[in-house]
């Protein structure tokens, strides 16, 4: 019966977000300079290379699949301008005038940079939801959802801030 409990309080936590508001930021250039991807990281490279150059936490979630608490990441209330790189091999990912506030505990997107990340049916956790991944390396990031902004996309890219890095747009 606690598994049961705990199971349907992580199924609430991981699909509830309401009250998505998105960030208002004037991004009238966005000057962030797109970083160059770390050489030879990618969807051939190995788990024990990855191993030796990913932490611990980092290789739970973007190589093993993990989840990051809700309400903990470095980038859940961050929006400055730049933009966000793939915290495996660097790939750019999503602008910061993609960002808003979903209040579901995890940085949200609404749209990621066209053609850096693939996406893949997940049906674990007893739900069907579409897996976002680098498509560079194939790293996990988080999901996608259509409950984001209706005003832009109507999608919420829900990413682990463990997944992602931030580099700042040059002023």
């Amino acid at each position: 019966m606690k598994k049961i409990l705990v199971v349907m309080i992580a199924l609430v936590s991981l699909t509830s977000c309401q009250g998505q508001e998105k960030k208002k930021t004037e991004v009238k250039n966005d000057t962030a300079q797109l970083p160059v991807k770390k050489e030879g990281l990618n969807m051939k490279t190995t788990d024990a290379e990855w191993q030796k150059v990913l932490t611990e936490e980092e290789y739970a979630i973007l190589r093993q699949k993990a989840t990051e608490r809700p309400f903990t990441g470095e980038y859940y209330k961050h929006f400055e301008k730049g933009v966000y790189v793939c915290a495996a091999c660097g790939n750019p990912l999503f602008k910061s005038d993609a960002k808003f506030d979903s209040s579901c505990g995890w940085p949200s997107f609404d749209q990621a940079i066209e053609g850096s990340v693939i996406y893949k049916e997940d049906k674990t956790l007893g739900m069907v939801r579409t897996e976002v991944m680098c498509a560079n390396c194939g790293g996990h990031l988080g999901h996608v959802f259509d409950d984001g902004p209706e005003e832009t996309t109507g999608n919420r890219f829900c990413t682990n801030s463990v997944s992602i890095k931030f580099i700042p747009a040059k002023k």
